[in-house]
């Protein structure tokens, strides 16, 4: 969902357990809004708006893993130093298609959003450098009327695999959360969810300079400087304030933390009302996960490396919690949602337990994705059409679950390693294998 984590998006988003520091899929259950309090809570100095206490509830526990034995990656040299995306990293050709052992429902539901995929992967420019214009029409045009009920068939004929690196593959979850919001601000409801500002600025640097091409930065302008974007704190400081940039006020500030790693989610009004929010921007500071400095520091015991484990821990001090949350600088700006959803990177709705989150510079969004690895639960067919902050480099994917208490806790836990191949287009396939990248 180009989650904040991106964001998730995607973030980003935007994972946890041994993925912890990444963060990538963050929310919790719904709290009965709070009562206004009687008294302000403690300020800290230098901690930005502490959120209201609220009572501890229980402690929640991720889905325990499904043990799976992995296929072992394929031989392949070296990775390249310096290699930036796949197409420098190399890839070895894999198995056929039928020799995977991909269930009928689950090559099914892939076709599915690999045809609603289509039109957008048809128009983009391949960052992994691994396919070519064109390359994809032959697959897109017979999945347009190709039975859903025959999709082993489908990708049997029109895909290859290969593996792109070592393969070494590693997967954390991802989820649409539901969170308690208020249209209003009131007492019980004081967090700000923003739309993105008129003043944020994207920036090619490619269009300054050749060596600068695919770099990118946010900011703004102040007294004829472009300088950085306000950052986290200075948002919670009451940077925004004042704009009408709010969409809605959360009632939990370590839940919409987690809404924003995420990158898109669900409000839910006090009248009962659904509101959905997707990613829109981002404020161009780097992701810095908690979970990673929680665990350095000493201060997640073992059986806390989870969403839930962070969540519970921010929620046992809001002062501490406060504090640490700000320490990760960036801040997601949404927009409401109106049609189907959660949108992903290819601005197409990802679907549950077939969605991925991958960096482009490795797989080119869109492309099928077989995953083999030491969870059972996402081992199988996925189709990769989102993006994420955290989720960076070859063979890093996170999966996105739907949305309720199931999804939540897979997805909260979810750290899986195995293997993984990509499917591509057989022309692709062709032209890559006999000169090696």
């Amino acid at each position: 969902m180009a989650r904040g984590r991106a964001r998730r998006t995607p973030l980003l988003s935007v994972c946890l357990v041994a993925a912890l520091p990444l963060l990538s899929a963050c929310a919790s259950l719904i709290p009965e809004p709070p009562a206004s309090p009687s008294e302000p809570p403690p300020v800290l100095a230098d901690t930005p708006r502490p959120y209201t206490p609220r009572p501890s509830t229980a402690p929640e526990a991720a889905a325990p893993p499904i043990p799976a034995t992995p296929n072992p990656t394929l031989p392949a040299p070296p990775l390249p130093e310096g290699a930036a995306t796949a197409a420098a990293a190399g890839v070895v050709p894999g198995p056929e298609y039928n020799e995977l052992g991909i269930r009928p429902e689950q090559a099914a539901n892939a076709l599915k959003a690999f045809r609603i995929s289509c039109p957008s992967v048809q128009r983009r420019i391949d960052a992994s450098g691994l396919t070519q214009p064109g390359e994809w029409a032959e697959s897109c045009a017979a999945a347009e009327s190709w039975p859903d009920r025959d999709a082993g068939n489908f990708f049997s004929r029109y895909f290859g695999t290969v593996q792109v690196g070592n393969g070494a593959a590693f997967v954390t979850g991802y989820f649409e959360p539901e969170i308690a919001a208020s249209r209003t601000k009131q007492p019980g409801y004081d967090v700000p969810i923003y739309r993105r500002p008129a003043d944020l600025i994207d920036v090619d640097l490619g269009l300054f300079s050749q060596a600068l091409q695919g770099k990118k930065i946010r900011g703004r302008v102040e007294d004829s400087r472009f300088v950085p974007y306000y950052d986290r704190a200075e948002i919670e400081r009451g940077a925004l304030e004042g704009r009408g940039l709010e969409i809605a006020w959360a009632a939990d500030a370590a839940e919409f933390f987690f809404l924003q790693v995420q990158g898109s989610g669900r409000l839910r009004l006090p009248d009962g009302s659904i509101v959905r929010i997707g990613y829109d921007s981002q404020n161009g500071r780097d992701y810095v996960g908690i979970g990673k400095l929680l665990r350095d520091r000493g201060e997640l015991q073992p059986g806390q490396a989870s969403m839930q484990g962070i969540l519970d821990y921010l929620r046992a001090d809001p002062v501490r919690g406060a504090a640490v949350m700000n320490e990760n600088p960036s801040w997601v700006f949404f927009r409401e949602l109106t049609g189907p959803g959660p949108l992903g990177a290819l601005g197409v709705p990802v679907t549950g337990r077939v969605s991925l989150a991958a960096d482009p510079k490795y797989v080119p969004l869109g492309a099928p994705v077989f995953l083999s690895l030491d969870r059972a639960e996402p081992n199988g067919l996925w189709i990769a059409q989102d993006t994420g902050g955290a989720i960076k480099g070859a063979n890093r994917f996170d999966s996105f679950w739907g949305a309720g208490e199931e999804a939540r806790a897979l997805a909260g836990g979810m750290s899986a390693r195995g293997s993984a191949l990509l499917l591509l287009p057989r022309t692709s396939v062709a032209r890559l294998m006999p000169q090696g990248l």
